[in-house]
């Protein structure tokens, strides 16, 4: 483990609250940045809360770790809008390939203004759950834009930022049996209650895999996943 400190971009997801657990198990400090863009599931902003409190009980060798949380105003977003994921838009695949719950800048904004906190708050390291093997297509996910993100925040601030993505090369299956490795059967279960995918804000619904609607794509991408890693563990 480094002694140095981290930064996680934590929207209250399965991914991002592997990834934490992923930065917990490697650095001495850990802070946590969430986003407000008047996203449609936005219940993920108070589940996030839920998370950190049942990682604080649970994982006691981790709470003396996590340092403060924040979420920041990314409402711009929602003024540019014409998007399913702040507006009441049908979720399909749109005229130029792209699903229509596609944010345009969305990543490279939140790592952007995470990379400023980052700065304020001495920390070197920014994680990510962003991943370009089971996922939505979103352009802004892959590691060639990470990459150059990168690039651009450290010559623009002049830092040495390391942006890091531990799930950029694993499905979702992967991501419950890391999950699974950093923190066992404890972890996986305040995966299930504490976070949450689903595009349409649904905790209503409870499935094996967690909270959802069951049929909007991140749901189907949870679930498909749990399925294989469940599967693949028996």
């Amino acid at each position: 483990m480094t002694d140095e400190g981290a930064l996680v971009l934590f929207s209250g997801g399965q991914d991002s609250a592997t990834c934490l657990a992923w930065a917990l198990s490697r650095f001495a400090r850990v802070e946590t940045v969430g986003f407000d863009y008047r996203q449609r599931h936005r219940v993920e902003l108070d589940v996030r809360q839920d998370f950190l409190s049942a990682l604080r009980e649970s994982f006691p060798q981790w709470a003396a770790r996590l340092g403060g949380d924040r979420v920041l105003d990314a409402g711009a977003l929602a003024q540019i809008g014409d998007t399913a994921m702040i507006e009441n838009v049908a979720i399909e695949t749109g005229g130029n390939g792209l699903p229509t719950t596609f944010v345009p800048g969305r990543n490279i904004l939140f790592l952007t203004l995470a990379a400023a906190a980052a700065y304020r708050r001495g920390l070197r390291h920014i994680v990510t759950g962003v991943c370009e093997t089971d996922y939505s297509g979103y352009p802004d996910c892959r590691d060639d834009t990470v990459k150059a993100v990168q690039v651009a925040l450290n010559l623009g601030m002049e830092s040495r930022f390391v942006l890091h993505t531990p799930l950029m090369r694993i499905d979702k299956a992967g991501t419950w049996s890391l999950a699974r490795g950093l923190g066992g059967d404890a972890l996986v279960e305040m995966l299930l209650e504490h976070t949450h995918s689903c595009y349409l804000g649904d905790r209503a619904h409870r499935h094996g895999w967690g909270y959802g609607c069951g049929t909007c794509p991140a749901c189907r991408l949870r679930a498909d996943g749990w399925r294989r890693w469940r599967e693949g563990d028996s």
